[in-house]
């Protein structure tokens, strides 16, 4: 039997991931996706090696698709290869500056944090409860989005607000995808041999939710979200950066509520938005292809959007080791990243096309022309990451009690 296999689960809101994976070898032994929960195409699909399932989970919530993953996981006989599970938790608030050993207390102010994240927090909570549950023997880990931003700058985090409403309330500007950055980050100074304690990268995380983030020495000093994941980059269905002032115009124009902005900007907008068409990258680069004009209005946006934060955040770093592309968009689309980095020729960036097409592959993710500062696409694994971090705390036994 196996000693050391991690089981990570990913409760989004209306999704759920899941996978088994060695965290010393990254070995996956089966991973999957429940997804479109409390909907009648919910349904669940799983791949062990190259084989491939799928079933119909009409209506599924969280608790019937945790406990479907589970039954799972029971029928192929890998409940008794796994030592503990890793949960990745969206909103961490101050309280958590790292990953830490799950108990009741960290639960009570998990649950202290579902105002920042009210649509992820409480499915994140649901799969540790469930799961403790479920195996209640077995040691079970938190790993935030927020924890690897809580070195950033005073100057980096704070909105321009009263400072009251940060010291009573804790407003400020947290930052997402931290574990991804984490895990990135750490490969790009592997890849290029760079110094841990003396490195400075940009890294851009673009997917249906997109940041990017100034990262030097491995700790974070700047990046695009904010309170909650709506602030910084146009996304799938975000608006990113608006004028604040955007809720009172719209109240008194056109009677929108509070709940209707809200919603709007953070469901309606984005790519989807300004395209009219879809959220997806793919499609709407298809789309631009054909000749719809919307389509290429909205990725224009989206680059022009994305290069403009990318130098700001460079200000935040002395000098510039390498760009980092990663998720779906970053990782696959050679088109938004020559976009981008043609308007970063003022950072000295500059891509080798035949690099980039092939996203590459051949080069260790480098994509730059030789005598540009690095442009790497590092395809990211915050699983892998979540079940590393479970794997350290559970076999050094040790637990990090939130910070007041």
């Amino acid at each position: 039997m196996t000693q050391h296999n991690i089981l990570v689960l990913n409760c989004g809101s209306s999704s759920l991931k899941f996978a088994v994976i060695n965290p010393e070898s990254g070995h996956e032994l089966i991973s999957g996706l429940a997804e479109r929960l409390d909907d009648p195409q919910a349904s669940i699909s799983w791949k062990i090696g190259s084989n491939k399932s799928s079933l119909l989970l009409p209506d599924a919530s969280h608790q019937s698709a945790s406990d479907r993953i589970f039954q799972l996981l029971g029928d192929l006989n890998l409940e008794q290869e796994i030592s503990a599970i890793g949960h990745r938790v969206v909103h961490g608030g101050e309280l958590f500056k790292q990953s830490t050993l799950i108990d009741s207390t960290v639960i009570d102010a998990i649950r202290q944090c579902q105002n920042l994240a009210p649509l992820h927090n409480p499915a994140n909570l649901i799969g540790i409860e469930v799961a403790i549950e479920r195996y209640p023997h077995l040691p079970q880990v938190a790993v935030f989005d927020t924890s690897f931003h809580q070195d950033m700058p005073k100057q980096a985090f704070l909105y321009a607000i009263p400072y009251t409403l940060y010291q009573q309330h804790a407003i400020r500007r947290y930052g997402f995808h931290g574990t991804s950055y984490r895990f990135v980050s750490q490969q790009a100074i592997e890849i290029l041999n760079l110094d841990p304690a003396q490195n400075s990268l940009l890294c851009a995380h673009l997917g249906n939710g997109s940041s990017a983030a100034a990262i030097l020495n491995g700790k974070s000093v700047d990046t695009t979200m904010g309170l909650t994941p709506l602030e910084g980059l146009v996304m799938g269905t975000r608006s990113g950066n608006v004028d604040p002032n955007l809720y009172d115009f719209l109240a008194e124009q056109c009677g929108y509520t509070l709940q209707q902005t809200s919603h709007m900007l953070n469901k309606e907008s984005g790519l989807l938005g300004i395209s009219g068409l879809s959220n997806d990258m793919r499609t709407l680069e298809q789309a631009e292809s054909e000749g719809n004009e919307q389509a290429k209005m909205a990725i224009e946006i989206f680059v022009f959007t994305l290069a403009k934060q990318l130098a700001g955040l460079a200000t935040s770093l002395g000098r510039l080791d390498a760009l980092v592309f990663t998720g779906g968009i970053g990782e696959n689309s050679a088109r938004i990243r020559s976009a981008v980095v043609e308007r970063l020729a003022i950072l000295g960036l500059f891509l080798d096309p035949l690099k980039n097409s092939n996203n590459g592959a051949d080069n260790n993710g480098v994509i730059s022309k030789p005598d540009s500062p690095t442009v790497l696409v590092i395809n990211t694994n915050e699983e892998l990451m979540i079940a590393m971090d479970t794997h350290s705390i559970t076999n050094t036994s040790s637990t990090i009690t939130p910070s007041h």
